[in-house]
């Protein structure tokens, strides 16, 4: 698979917020992108704010259009700030440079699309969003 698929979008969101029900996170936004950062998929949770979208589909947008995961994004942003500002420019100010933003491979390797996880820590957020990730057989780099 080159891409993900609509099923496989919908595999990563239903996974990533099972995960953090069960877990008992706080409610979670989920956005799923395609390789070009173009929305494939999003939900939130029931009480999940509706800002979080914004914020779920920046994390992914960012790690599918810089070519690294939110974790590596910040610790960017934390050694090279004008780096990530003008990235962040660049793609209209679209970029959320923080934990919680994946790409998302096949098993070749090949870049696939990014998700996006928001609404509870970073550290939730990326166990959550790694959960979905892994549920639909691609491999997560946040």
């Amino acid at each position: 698979m080159n891409r993900i698929s609509l099923e496989a979008a919908r595999v990563i969101v239903r996974e990533t917020l099972n995960h953090a029900e069960k877990a008992k996170m706080k409610p979670l936004s989920v956005a799923v992108v395609d390789a070009g950062g173009h929305l494939i998929a999003f939900e939130r949770s029931d009480g999940a704010p509706a800002g979080r979208f914004d914020l779920a589909r920046g994390k992914a947008y960012g790690s599918v259009m810089l070519g690294i995961g939110g974790t590596a994004q910040r610790d960017r942003a934390e050694a090279q700030a004008y780096f990530i500002a003008a990235a962040n420019v660049a793609y209209g100010g679209k970029l959320v440079p923080v934990p919680g933003g994946f790409i998302v491979r096949n098993a070749e390797g090949d870049v696939v699309g990014g998700v996006g996880v928001s609404g509870d820590t970073s550290e939730n957020d990326l166990a959550a969003g790694e959960a979905g990730i892994k549920a639909a057989g691609l491999v997560p780099e946040g």
